[in-house]
């Protein structure tokens, strides 16, 4: 079902379109014209690959117009919405492919998320048709979007990626069986334009940590600008493989793994399911050179790493996102993978890339800040009321350039609140800039404990328990308090679980640090592992209702 559709016109002017062509941040050329111009160039180059399945760059461009082919023929209309809700599989960049070559938005569910988010995300995008896969990890798939079909009623039909021999014909069918046969020439003609850069491309949905998960609503242009920055702040060419653990279906992993390596020519390794071992054995297998994930990854990869049994040697760059970098973790990771810079970068769903550390920068910077403003962006520090604070003062990290987003989907109240009266969109997360406009982000808006009144960092009180001894991670929330309002609650995960350090040993170390009394935890909770987003992020509003529901 085609739908009336915001366009870039309803989000910049003509002036701002016209600088974006002309400074070469956007393109005219489409998702498909760059597959298709690698595949005339190399179409024996890996393009993407998991560890069963590969593309090269000339079977991608094949197997996209065979697909869209197929896609077209079940009546899908240009502006239309596909659901993906797939693994880390080579399926998902094909179908990304095959969708935009006719126009059909694609929407990328996250594998973690289960029937009420599904349901929800299906139901706001008005998706009229899913492709996903069977039995994964444990979890019946098809089964769920066969629950899910009285409520989502403009969903139609359903298509499994590497399906079973016994899938039953209502529930699904094969994903493959759509690939039409024949004469190209005759499918191109038979499947008509190609879709503009500027079109609907895609609806990428925020992880939704604390409410509801908003939309973002890109055209290729908007991602193409990312990816291209980041390429170019990482000197990333035809000749590197990206390793990517994190979700295709979402922010990092879509970028990164998919957008990044296409835009340059590269190869891109997709990696199922994270394990340390396991990915330090295939980075040394196929060579990867690049990484862009949350930090949490990095972490994990270092205390797993062993240098009589792991070759890490062709790693280049570890690029740390979705959350901040502690220092700490810079700090280890260069004496632990001594040929690879470990680079910092702020990004998020609504505009991707925000600020990095460049190749370029010097080192410290990693280290003290998460990075500056590219060239054809502009960001800044304001106020509750959008006005720019001074330098090194603490504000809303606001961005304004190529790869923002059009809107947030359905919901023009939450676009409108989104930005300044300059035109600056407001991210919800706090940060300094320093004169050299290096930006450090200090945490959320709401990643605070108030205290009595006081307004209590949990940011800056992780970064001091990080350098504790046997503190392999940690997250800082508040617990309520009759009296104070809240609380200063500590969960720590220990390197060594029959040794945690006592809240006498946490404290301790923190006024070793001189942090003042009022900002000490009061209480500490030790756990094996933390709840966390398929992106990494640490869920911290289930952390404080498990430490509601204990103090209560």
């Amino acid at each position: 079902m085609s739908a009336v559709l915001k366009t870039i016109q309803d989000r910049y002017t003509e002036e701002q379109i016209a600088s974006f062509y002309d400074e070469g941040f956007w393109k005219s050329s489409s998702l498909n014209a760059v597959v298709q111009s690698h595949a005339l160039e190399r179409p024996d180059a890996p393009f993407i690959f998991d560890s069963t399945t590969s593309y090269t760059y000339g079977e991608m461009a094949e197997g996209a117009v065979r697909l869209a082919a197929g896609l077209k023929r079940t009546g899908l209309e240009r502006g239309d919405r596909i659901a993906v809700q797939l693994p880390n599989w080579t399926e998902f960049a094909l179908v990304v492919a095959a969708a935009s070559r006719i126009g059909v938005i694609v929407v990328p569910i996250m594998p973690i998320y289960r029937d009420a988010e599904v349901s929800y995300v299906i139901s706001h995008s008005g998706a009229v048709m899913a492709v996903t896969c069977g039995e994964f990890r444990g979890f019946d798939y098809v089964a769920m979007f066969d629950r899910l079909r009285p409520e989502c009623p403009e969903l139609g039909q359903v298509f499994v990626a590497r399906a079973d021999a016994g899938l039953a014909p209502a529930l699904g069918k094969p994903l493959d069986g759509l690939r039409v046969e024949g004469d190209l020439t005759d499918l191109e003609a038979e499947i008509g334009p190609d879709s503009s850069p500027d079109d609907a491309f895609l609806i990428v949905y925020t992880s939704g940590t604390t409410s509801r998960p908003k939309g973002c609503f890109h055209t290729f242009n908007t991602v193409r600008a990312s990816a291209e920055a980041i390429a170019h702040s990482l000197d990333y060419g035809p000749s590197d493989v990206q390793f990517g653990p994190s979700p295709v279906g979402h922010g990092t992993g879509l970028i990164t793994s998919f957008a990044l390596p296409l835009v340059t020519g590269a190869s891109s390794y997709l990696m199922e399911v994270w394990e340390p071992e396991e990915a330090l054995r295939r980075i040394q297998q196929y060579g990867c050179t690049t990484a862009v994930t949350a930090t949490a990854f990095l972490q994990m990869l270092m205390t797993a790493f062993d240098p009589a049994k792991h070759d890490a040697s062709s790693l280049r760059r570890w690029v740390c996102a979705g959350a901040p970098i502690p220092s700490v973790v810079v700090e280890k990771s260069r004496q632990i993978f001594s040929g690879c810079q470990t680079l910092s970068l702020y990004g998020r769903t609504e505009n991707y890339l925000t600020t990095m550390c460049t190749v370029r920068d010097e080192p410290e910077r990693s280290v003290n800040s998460d990075g500056s403003a590219l060239r054809g962006a502009e960001v800044k520090i304001v106020d509750e009321r959008g006005q720019e604070v001074p330098r090194g003062e603490e504000g809303d990290i606001a961005y304004r350039g190529p790869s923002h987003m059009i809107e947030y989907f359905r919901d023009d109240v939450e676009t409108k609140a989104l930005f300044t009266p300059d035109g600056f969109s407001k991210s919800g997360d706090l940060g300094r800039m320093d004169e050299d406009g290096y930006v450090r982000v200090t945490g959320r808006l709401k990643d605070i404990v108030i205290r009595g009144g006081m307004n209590i960092s949990a940011r800056e009180i992780e970064e001091h328990l990080l350098r504790m001894p046997g503190v392999s991670n940690v997250a800082v929330v508040g617990m309520p308090d009759e009296r104070l309002g809240e609380k200063v609650c500590a969960y720590i995960v220990s390197e060594d679980p029959d040794n945690p350090p006592t809240l006498e040993e946490v404290i301790a170390h923190l006024k070793e640090h001189k942090v003042a009394t009022q900002k000490l935890p009061e209480r500490l909770e030790v756990v094996s592992e933390f709840p966390v987003t398929a992106t990494g992020k640490i869920q911290k509003h289930v952390l404080r209702a498990d430490i509601a529901e204990k103090v209560s």
